[in-house]
């Protein structure tokens, strides 16, 4: 794993290295997201290693290539639309990007808050 300077840098470049930065590095570089979301996410395993969030694929399909893996955690979205990005994060690590349009990135954020409405005090984390 890079430094989080070099990390910095990666993400002040632009290029965003899966498993190689962390949230911490993006907020250094970027500032805080104007979108952001958190909760227990489904992520398929892709041959390649790579992941993508069950919430960034229709609804009761699977990504193209995908065969069987999948992984579980508290996944931690960013959205950045001045910026045309949405990242994922998984055990403080970057595990997914997607380019995507201001437009979409607002809408996508609409969805969190809408699902936001319907957790109960069970679905909350807790925190000493």
């Amino acid at each position: 794993m890079p430094t989080l300077e070099q990390q910095e840098l990666l993400v002040q470049a632009n290029n965003l290295v899966l498993d190689q930065i962390t949230p911490r590095a993006v907020v250094n570089a970027w500032g805080k997201p104007p979108l952001y979301h958190s909760e227990f996410s489904y992520f398929f395993v892709m041959p390649d290693f790579s992941v993508i969030p069950r919430s960034r694929v229709a609804t009761g399909e699977a990504p193209r290539g995908w065969k069987a893996g999948v992984h579980a955690g508290e996944g931690v979205y960013f959205a950045y639309p001045d910026r045309g990005w949405l990242l994922v994060f998984l055990d403080d690590r970057l595990v997914y990007k997607e380019e995507l349009k201001a437009e979409d990135l607002h809408a996508l954020a609409k969805s969190w808050a809408y699902q936001d409405r319907f957790k109960t005090r069970l679905d909350e984390v807790y925190t000493p």
